[in-house]
């Protein structure tokens, strides 16, 4: 489908409509390239490049090719663990063994492999965990209280679960087997559970690895920016349903999210973590927030991967950085590295070709600037403001079908060289609507010169959430409000050629729940109006 050029008589007034059928046709960027589809919400993987064929870099870092043969087998047992109130959860054992049925007298560090929702994993995870055990490592898998065998009722990252996982861990450390040191690892809900567990800090914890996890469950899942997020509710159907009910009982951020938050007690993450975050990850946005409040014991890996752990996605890192982890922490073994720096991360792009692997001292790292863009009454995002306009879209109004949204959408010109966004964005929007609040979504894309759209990253605010998601700010119908977008960060190269597309509407579902009020939204461009602040790396020119 075309991107027509709107007709706009010189004389008119610099306020416009320009509006979205569907995503099927959309007002055109301002230019003279040739015609495109409309964006299109895709991510996909970044191709595999072997360090020769990238632009540069590489993963040339001993942390990562680090190994040890294994010494043990696996020995297997099931066992009840007790809790403070009374109560035990189900979990598997996995020992050291001279034979599948002989344990090694030991002792040795224990690491809490999963402790998640998913019994029906039980077997895969412990199929992971033996690779430690081999190693030398005790190894715990357990079902969280109301999951699996575990008796009880499952109410995902509660005060309750987060004690039961203290427990656990203190119950492993007093194992007669045991060092008294131990670890957790685990992704998503083990994730979770990980960084969750170490902010109450149980005395054993040495050191921790999550992948994909939360700073918030309120900001990364449920609600964005305070919009119900209906990605989530097939989850809570069919894991957790009586969360259906009490999360709509809780809209604003209250301590029911505080008490399930590693942000409310950022000051207790001191132990070694070791982050694994994917560029594709739902998560990501969370795991560079950790980073960033605790840099230094907080290592940041982050790779060109989807939802889970880099096993079997393009740039997987391999087991070796975990074992040496755990061997540097739990071993007290000086020889086992640690990462050469606090932030490894992968350049990703559309085209497969980027910078690949490269480490920093902090992010967004050194040498990073602002980059900040004028949204413009010609459709076009660029250094300098113009005249002040307006821009108007219609939301969820007889003008616009059912499954239907307009939008707007503000496009830099083709790049004469490379960008590289490194880092999240903020859009200081000025907004009003003639409603009584309003839903405010912002994608960005990578559009290629033939057309083809990348999205990149995104972020959302609703308008009565705009200084604080503690309580509701009122929205007076007409009236314009200053409202900071926090778009989530990226590892990203727009390459020269390409544009760099924001999309502003009221709708991303399934991101966000399709709800705004039916009005207009009216968002102010050019001189004193709004921009698009970017992270971005090196000399971006367009």
């Amino acid at each position: 489908m075309h991107w027509p050029r709107p007709s706009v008589s010189p004389a008119a007034a610099p306020r416009r409509r320009r509006t979205i059928i569907g995503f099927m046709a959309v007002t055109a960027l301002l230019s003279a390239t040739p015609a495109a589809a409309a964006p299109t919400d895709v991510n996909p993987a970044t191709p595999g490049l072997s360090p020769k064929d990238r632009a540069s870099g590489g993963l040339d870092d001993p942390f990562f090719t680090y190994n040890r043969p294994a010494e043990y087998d696996v020995v297997h047992e099931d066992v009840q663990v007790p809790v403070r109130d009374g109560n035990h959860l189900t979990c598997q054992l996995y020992r050291p063994g001279n034979t599948p049925t002989d344990p090694a007298p030991g002792p040795f560090p224990g690491i809490v492999y999963e402790y998640t929702a998913y019994a029906q994993n039980a077997e895969e995870f412990g199929e992971g965990a033996s690779y430690f055990v081999e190693r030398g490592y005790n190894a715990l898998v357990c079902q969280a209280r109301g999951s699996g065998e575990s008796p009880g009722h499952l109410d995902p990252f509660s005060p309750q679960e987060q004690r039961d996982n203290y427990d656990v861990i203190e119950w492993l450390a007093h194992h007669p087997s045991s060092t008294g040191k131990i670890g957790q690892m685990g992704v998503s809900y083990g994730g979770h559970s990980a960084l969750l567990v170490a902010v109450n800090k149980p005395p054993h914890l040495e050191a921790i690895i999550p992948a994909n996890g939360i700073h918030d469950w309120y900001e990364n899942t449920i609600y964005h920016g305070g919009i119900y997020s209906p990605r989530i509710r097939d989850w809570q159907a069919a894991v957790a349903p009586s969360t259906l009910e009490t999360y709509a009982e809780h809209p604003l951020y209250d301590d029911f999210w505080r008490d399930r938050s590693v942000m409310s007690r950022w000051e207790n993450l001191t132990i070694p973590t070791l982050e694994i975050n994917g560029w594709y990850d739902r998560y990501r946005d969370g795991m560079v927030k950790n980073y960033q409040a605790q840099p230094d014991n907080v290592w940041l890996v982050s790779g060109p991967w989807e939802h889970g752990w880099p096993s079997g996605q393009s740039e997987d890192i391999g087991q070796g950085g975990y074992l040496a982890w755990w061997d540097h922490w739990l071993q007290d073994d000086p020889t086992a590295p640690l990462p050469t720096k606090h932030v490894t991360s992968y350049e990703v792009s559309s085209t497969g070709v980027s910078a690949g692997w490269q480490q920093f001292d902090q992010w967004p790292a050194n040498g990073a600037r602002d980059l900040t863009l004028h949204l413009r009454e010609d459709g076009s995002l660029s250094r300098g403001a113009g005249r002040p306009g307006e821009e108007t879209f219609a939301v969820n109004t007889e003008s616009t079908p059912p499954e239907t949204h307009e939008q707007l959408t503000f496009s830099t010109p083709p790049m004469h060289r490379d960008m590289v966004l490194a880092g999240d964005a903020t859009a200081q929007l000025q907004t009003s609507f003639t409603a009584s609040d309003g839903n405010v979504a912002l994608v960005l894309y990578d559009q290629a010169p033939d057309g083809t759209t990348t999205r990149v990253t995104e972020g959302w605010l609703k308008a009565s959430h705009r200084d604080t998601h503690t309580r509701l700010s009122p929205v007076k119908p007409g009236k314009t409000y200053d409202m900071d977008v926090h778009i989530w960060p990226t590892h990203y190269r727009v390459p020269a050629g390409h544009r760099l597309v924001l999309r502003v509407s009221s709708d991303d579902h399934p991101h966000i729940e399709s709800n705004a009020p039916a009005g207009d939204v009216t968002v102010k461009t050019g001189a004193k109006g709004s921009t698009l602040e970017l992270t971005v790396l090196g000399g971006t020119r367009h």
